[in-house]
């Protein structure tokens, strides 16, 4: 999975939130046009292959005012759309820069 699927997605509406994101969103007080903004900056953390029904990713990511948001999404190749699964902000006492987790 590469993050320009993720975005090209975003960018043609072909996205679908799961009630889980929304409510997280609202939790962490985040719009989804900082959301949806942090994965035009981001990148992919963590690659989760064998999720099913579709492989997801974890993407790091920035909002408009620079503070960390780690998103994970899946992706339907065939279809070309995805799935917002679930969101946060990192704790910092469990990653390294955001985009490495602490053992």
């Amino acid at each position: 999975m590469k993050i320009i699927d993720i975005i090209q997605a975003i960018q043609s509406g072909s996205i679908r939130i799961t009630d889980h994101a929304d409510e997280e969103a609202q939790n962490d007080k985040l719009s989804y046009e900082e959301i949806f903004f942090s994965i035009l900056s981001g990148e992919i953390i963590e690659e989760y292959s064998d999720d099913k029904p579709y492989p997801s990713c974890l993407i790091y990511g920035n909002t408009f005012k620079s503070e960390p948001i780690h998103s994970v999404w899946a992706y339907n190749r065939e279809t070309k759309w995805a799935v917002l699964i679930t969101l946060y902000r990192p704790n910092p006492s469990r990653w390294i820069n955001w985009q490495t987790r602490k053992k």
